[in-house]
């Protein structure tokens, strides 16, 4: 089933000046569901699952926050943190005028879920979350973003010049995932390090007892043998979450390569939210409309 598909953008005033966030619309109607990336990748990566869900019949929006992909990308670490990430979520929302949404990402995307879900409960329809980094995975992420945030520190020529090889490559011509390595490999030295500085040195993720607190339903999905986002977290999200429900996954790619099952659940999930009769929020209409 073909749906439509729109490109459209909103400012925010920020630590940095007025910034500009991109997003893209997947079908149409007032079923919202939002789905963020993760870090450094860009909202592209979430194409294959929203295309999925509009299919269905949601209204799925898949935005870059900032100093991602295509929105603006402020060399200022003050710029970025989780709380500010989830600030830029429920502005979007109030851009789209939508009241919900069903929330969800992968990795740093399920962190800014979380984030939402704590900071506006009640524009939060349903949160699906992959791969949670939380207690299990603080050593795994240190060793795997702290040379990020050295070399681009330190040593700018080393991002800059994979820029540089990285985004002459016609995205078209190579596979979808392939095309993402080479999006997330375009970084600029000096965003890559406020934004991992950022994110390093602010809170991953809301409080054990926050979590607790959170009243949504959760579709939680952890991988197997993933040092960075150990299952373990996922398993310990669905039990603190008093309405969440644990799938695992069959290995660290199987929603990358062979999605059927996954995205079956996902999209059980998401309509199911919305059949689901929950508060909701006015808000203004999105300008223009």
């Amino acid at each position: 089933m073909l749906v439509s598909e729109r490109i459209g953008q909103f400012f925010l005033e920020g630590e940095s000046g007025r910034d500009r966030l991109e997003y893209t619309e997947y079908g149409g109607g007032d079923s919202w569901v939002v789905l963020i990336h993760g870090q450094l990748m860009p909202r592209r990566m979430q194409q294959p699952l929203a295309r999925v869900l509009a299919a269905e019949g949601l209204h799925v929006v898949t935005v870059d926050l900032l100093g991602h992909g295509r929105s603006d990308r402020p060399a200022d670490p003050l710029a970025y943190s989780m709380t500010a990430f989830a600030e830029q979520v429920v502005a979007l929302l109030d851009h789209l005028g939508a009241p919900q949404a069903v929330v969800g990402g992968t990795s740093l995307g399920a962190n800014v879920s979380l984030e939402v879900a704590v900071e506006a409960p009640d524009r939060v329809r349903g949160l699906i979350l992959e791969m949670p980094v939380l207690d299990n995975a603080v050593e795994a992420g240190i060793l795997a973003f702290a040379p990020v945030l050295f070399a681009a520190r330190f040593l700018p020529f080393t991002v800059n010049g994979v820029r540089r090889l990285t985004r002459p490559v016609p995205r078209g011509l190579v596979p979808f995932w392939v095309g993402i390595v080479l999006d997330t490999l375009d970084q600029r030295a000096d965003s890559v390090a406020a934004v991992v500085h950022g994110l390093f040195f602010g809170r991953v993720a809301p409080s054990s007892r926050q979590r607790r607190a959170i009243q949504a339903p959760a579709l939680v999905v952890g991988h197997p043998a993933d040092p960075i986002h150990p299952a373990a977290d996922a398993a310990m999200l669905a039990e603190e979450m008093p309405n969440a429900t644990f799938v695992r996954a069959r290995s660290i790619l199987e929603w990358r390569v062979a999605p059927a099952r996954l995205d079956r659940a996902a999209a059980d999930f998401a309509t199911a939210c919305w059949r689901s009769p929950r508060a909701s929020r006015r808000t203004r209409p999105r300008p223009g409309a």
